[in-house]
């Protein structure tokens, strides 16, 4: 029998030949650019100002791969992404690395032809409200028309809660979280539901963010890691090991400004994790010094995060679960040597 090959999958056939005769290191190196997906939008983590430059604590993951990978912490394009497209564009090669709010879960991990390097922010599922509607808890939410966005876990987590609470409500979706804010703020819908976080973020985009609440209930776990396609060891080694390395620096007590005098006259172990002794940048591919590097370009996890989304941003959102290991929170970096 004659065997048929649709168009679709001889692209896809290709694509993965292609994908295999040059590792990603190599195609970012020759490119001289990393390309990494980002949200559309959300204040804190990943946002354009008024001339096209991105900022943000997802931004700023994404400008310590490239200083680590290519020296240049500038030489990143960031390509916006919606919930719905995000997953495709890393899959089909649009981008390198996606650094946008996303939860690793296991059917993400093991369905989808992507591997989370890790977990860069512990958050939840919470709900956002006016205040004037004086609704104290989400189980109070009987008969709310509650808007979110598709392609997230957002939907399955609420009919799971609200089932298991016996509270009737009806979803208005839509594919992006400026769409939704909007919604939300022109009274299309009584609640806002996603991420904890994003809901900080996002109130600020309210024209009256003090007339929003959002209630104390946390439905989910969301554990929110960058992701890259599977199939290359190496890359995923060089994004894992700059997430843990932003961490292991604020263990160490380096910082962007400190990173370059340490190099000099830190401890030996400081000396030996910036790259002045020690093989670990060459078994990754990459230069001796890559974590001074990218340390140096946006400074160590907590300085990230105090810039972008704690008491110095306008988000003020409360380090918790997001601090260090040895401060009470869940961050912890494998020995860096």
């Amino acid at each position: 029998m004659r065997k048929i090959i649709y168009p679709a999958l001889a692209a896809l056939l290709l694509s993965g030949t292609a994908a295999s005769a040059a590792s990603t290191l190599e195609i970012v190196k020759q490119r001289g650019e990393l390309q990494c997906g980002v949200s559309q939008g959300v204040a804190g983590f990943s946002a354009p100002d008024n001339q096209g430059n991105w900022s943000g604590f997802d931004v700023d993951f994404c400008r310590a791969v490239a200083a680590a990978v290519l020296g240049d912490p500038m030489k990143v394009k960031f390509v916006p992404l919606s919930t719905k497209e995000r997953f495709t564009a890393l899959q089909s090669g649009e981008v390198d690395l996606l650094s946008r709010q996303t939860t690793w879960t296991l059917s993400r991990d093991a369905d989808m032809g992507m591997s989370f390097v890790g977990v860069i922010y512990y958050d939840g599922q919470a709900f956002m409200t006016r205040k004037d509607l004086n609704v104290k808890s989400a189980k109070e939410l009987e008969g709310a028309s509650i808007c979110t966005e598709t392609g997230t876990t957002t939907e399955q987590n609420m009919a799971d809660y609200f089932s298991a609470n016996g509270v009737k409500y009806s979803v208005v979706t839509f594919e992006r979280p400026d769409q939704t804010i909007q919604a939300f703020g022109t009274g299309r819908c009584d609640v806002y539901t996603t991420d904890a976080s994003a809901l900080y973020a996002q109130r600020l985009a309210l024209p009256d963010p003090d007339k929003y609440t959002v209630l104390p209930e946390v439905i989910s776990k969301e554990p929110l890691g960058p992701a890259v396609r599977q199939g290359d060891d190496q890359w995923f080694k060089i994004v894992r090991w700059t997430l843990f390395a932003l961490t292991e620096a604020e263990e160490q007590g380096i910082t962007k400004e400190n990173v370059a005098s340490l190099l000099e006259s830190g401890t030996a172990t400081q000396k030996r994790f910036l790259g002045k002794d020690g093989e670990a940048g060459k078994e990754l591919g990459l230069s001796m010094d890559w974590t001074a590097k990218a340390i140096g370009a946006v400074g160590n996890y907590g300085e990230i995060f105090e810039r972008n989304l704690g008491a110095s941003s306008p988000l003020k959102i409360d380090r918790g679960l997001n601090n260090l290991w040895n401060k009470g929170g869940l961050l912890y970096s494998p020995p860096a040597r």
